[in-house]
């Protein structure tokens, strides 16, 4: 028997990292040495009466991630990672640090750490833990680890990332969903509220299918119902302790299970649309457990293991005091929870949690992996602990900064540069020693990549069947305006210059993401050839005569509007109702509502717009008439998509004494480069701004009162437009007319 445990653990530490698979799988661009250089160790004295420099919150950031990855890697992996507290595993002890270093990773400059999950992800091939049995597969800590997967896919783009994830929650969905109440719940401890439904809820954002997010919902009111506590505004760890006492006779609230449920909260929400039926529920549930929090902060600035029996539990303790202070950080920074009643305790806290990192850059004082408040030592370390700390860290940073308006986007994918220098490439065998042995080998992958069959032919077919050219009064160039009931109600119109889209209600109903931004094709003739176009299910494939092959995504595409309020942009959903009013000769000419749309809590608003593109012309003209329930002025913001490739992010000008705003998009090389500029009564304009997926330029109007303004573009690929200078110059020379009454 002692031979086999020793081969075993001979089996397992060959397999460990960094000795084996993380290492060999990062050798060939140098990772494993960086991760055990640390950054000079910063100043970690904080003030705890006042908000803290950001550049030197993220320095203390970098330098404990830093501390933990090289601690990480020193330690061997075992091949079954579940009860690992100190190693790179799948685990929710490892997935919770994960999630703190990959929000850090979006504004470190330390590459390493990027690398560092990357390696982490690829190890595990996007996948979780738990196969072996149904109720392992609807284990909530197994699940964790997906927001690392869906931060990478994010970045990245690359749909074999998420894969294994989606499967895993597909799998989850129809017990989350069950119609049938049942004895017990599938998220029976509250910590789970941390691990699976940021997850859940993450994944409608990232597909726009709300089928998770729905699910999650249901069984998170499960979860409450059994484990909230109205009186006392706190979370119980599970059912077990429903009757169970502390020394002192109060109920037993755990200190970290209560930051489970508070900063799963905020993940959950981060993502969570404004229009989901049940976010009110989770906003107020989240401001009382807020604020009960911030009620039994110790005199240090942390909390006690135990919430209601300091005395039974007097030693310091960060894991549980860095998930509730992330919770009430994140709830300011968003504008959840006032400003002057929680920065004080946020400041408090992050000046007490640093006084507990230790001289080897982990955070001391964590209370082992368990169920319950027990006594924590001062040097005890866990990387659940420093994934909260990294969570603090990044919103005490944002402090000072105005409140962020929710949901939160998710990041913009990586230039391919990037992507490719934080991405382990496989390393040679062993066997490759020696110069011709390594010059077969750079030969032997060359011809792997030629001859391999690469499926995004599929994408870019060989031949592609052209579009049959026009006959007879078809070739007369002409301005149109189509309804398309037959691709789920869009709006099409095009001239001789320039063709572009709007959607309808039937892709609101089938696809919740679809919005009002405004679609432009790239048209490389003077007659009518959309309808020709969509009449192929891949119209995004050029046929000869043009393409559709800009991404409106979220964003406002080509000049759609939305009201700016409280720092975001609030946006109508697809038009509700349509009449053509002029088809088929010098101008297309057609008017469409939108349906009223809450903007913030303050007050609703809908919209009538009329488009006119005449012949000859890159510009539509639009007259908007914005309607709302209080009578004061609405900012609006007149929005230009946001484009991020490997060519770079393009270039935005803003003009705001001729009201214009440019974007010449980055060209895309298998179709070229857009330039659109949006144009408005310069009288009107009072400045510009940007969220996550938009530029904009800013008018203020009155509602009832209607305002003229224009959006147009040129494809670089087209008739009449050839670079950016081209276009330019055409915008110089165009007359605008913004008297709405004409």
């Amino acid at each position: 028997m002692r031979s086999i445990t020793r081969l075993t653990m001979t089996a397992a530490l060959a397999l460990t990292l960094p000795s084996a698979a993380l290492a060999q799988g990062t050798q060939s661009f140098g990772m494993q040495p960086e991760w055990q250089v640390l950054p000079v160790r910063p100043n970690l004295a904080f003030a705890a009466d006042r908000v803290p420099d950001a550049a030197a919150v993220l320095r203390a950031a970098d330098y404990v991630a830093a501390a933990q990855i090289a601690d990480m890697a020193r330690h061997p992996l075992p091949l079954s990672t579940g009860g690992a507290t100190d190693a790179a595993a799948s685990n929710w002890v490892a997935a919770t640090f994960y999630i703190g270093a990959a929000r850090l990773a979006r504004v470190s400059p330390r590459p390493e750490t990027l690398r560092f999950l990357t390696a982490v992800a690829e190890h595990y091939n996007y996948a979780m833990r738990g196969a072996r049995s149904g109720k392992t597969m609807l284990n909530a800590d197994d699940v964790a680890i997906g927001d690392l997967y869906q931060e990478l896919y994010a970045r990245r783009r690359q749909e074999g990332v998420l894969m294994p994830l989606q499967q895993r929650l597909d799998y989850m969905i129809p017990h989350l969903n069950r119609a049938e109440e049942t004895p017990s719940l599938v998220w029976w401890w509250c910590d789970a509220l941390f691990m699976a439904p940021p997850v859940l809820a993450r994944m409608s954002a990232i597909t726009g299918d709300p089928k998770y997010l729905v699910a999650m919902d249901k069984e998170w009111r499960r979860t409450a119902k059994l484990l909230w506590d109205p009186q006392q505004r706190l979370f119980y760890r599970d059912a077990r302790f429903l009757d169970r006492k502390s020394a002192n006779g109060a109920p037993i609230f755990w200190s970290r299970g209560n930051g489970w449920v508070l900063a799963g909260l905020a993940r959950t929400i981060e993502t969570m649309p404004v229009d989901f039926a049940g976010r009110d529920f989770y906003l107020d549930l989240f401001r009382q457990l807020a604020g009960r929090a911030a009620e039994l902060q110790g005199k240090d600035g942390l909390w006690s293991a135990s919430l209601l029996d300091r005395a039974a539990f007097p030693e310091a303790e960060t894991s549980g005091s860095g998930l509730l202070l992330y919770g009430l950080a994140w709830g300011v920074n968003h504008g959840v929870l006032p400003r002057d009643r929680y920065v004080p305790v946020v400041t408090r806290g992050w000046a007490a949690l640093n006084r507990h990192v230790l001289p080897s850059g982990l955070l001391g004082a964590v209370q082992k992996t368990g169920d319950q408040p027990v006594t924590t030592a001062a040097n005890d370390v866990g990387l659940y602990g420093t994934g909260a700390y990294l969570l603090t860290a990044l919103e005490v940073a944002d402090l000072a900064r105005p409140a962020t308006a929710l949901p939160v986007p998710q990041p913009q994918r990586d230039g391919e540069r990037a992507i490719v220098t934080t991405t382990p490439q496989p390393p040679a065998p062993l066997t490759v020693v020696g110069d011709a042995e390594r010059t077969r080998r750079a030969e032997e992958m060359r011809a792997t990549a030629a001859l391999t069959y690469d499926p995004a032919v599929l994408k870019r077919p060989a031949t592609i069947e052209p579009l049959t050219p026009p006959t007879g009064d078809d070739t007369r160039p002409r301005a149109i305006v189509h309804y398309a009931p037959e691709r789920l109600d869009d709006i099409l119109w095009e001239n001789d210059k320039v063709a572009l889209r709007i959607y309808g209600p039937a892709l609101e109903a089938k696809e919740p993401p679809s919005g009002s931004g405004i679609d432009v094709w790239g048209k490389r003739v003077r007659w009518p050839f959309m309808q020709r176009q969509l009449k192929f299910p891949n119209y995004h494939v050029d046929r000869g005569e043009g393409l559709d092959f800009y991404d409106v995504g979220g964003g406002r595409g080509a000049g759609a509007l939305g009201i700016w309020q409280g720092n975001k942009l609030w946006n109508s959903r697809n038009w509700a109702t349509h009449r053509v009013l002029d088809t088929g000769g010098q101008v297309a000419r057609f008017e469409v509502t939108y349906k009223p749309w809450p903007v913030d809590v303050v007050r609703r608003v809908w919209e009538t717009r009329s488009f006119a593109l005449p012949m000859g012309s890159h510009f539509t003209r639009m007259v908007s008439t914005l309607q709302s329930d209080t009578r004061d002025p609405l900012i609006v913001g007149i929005g230009i998509g946001k484009r991020k490739n490997g060519a770079g992010t393009g270039r935005i000008v803003r003009d705001q004494a001729n009201g214009r705003l440019t974007f010449h998009e980055p060209s895309d090389p298998g179709h070229g480069a857009v330039s659109i500029t949006v144009a408005a009564d310069p009288a009107m304009v009072v400045g510009f701004a940007q969220d996550a997926d938009n530029y904009l330029m800013l008018v203020r109007v009155q509602p009832g009162t209607p305002f003229a303004y224009y959006t147009g573009y040129g494809w670089d690929r087209g008739l009449d437009v050839r670079s950016a200078a081209d276009w330019d110059a055409l915008v110089a020379k165009t007359q605008f007319d913004f008297d709405a009454k004409r």
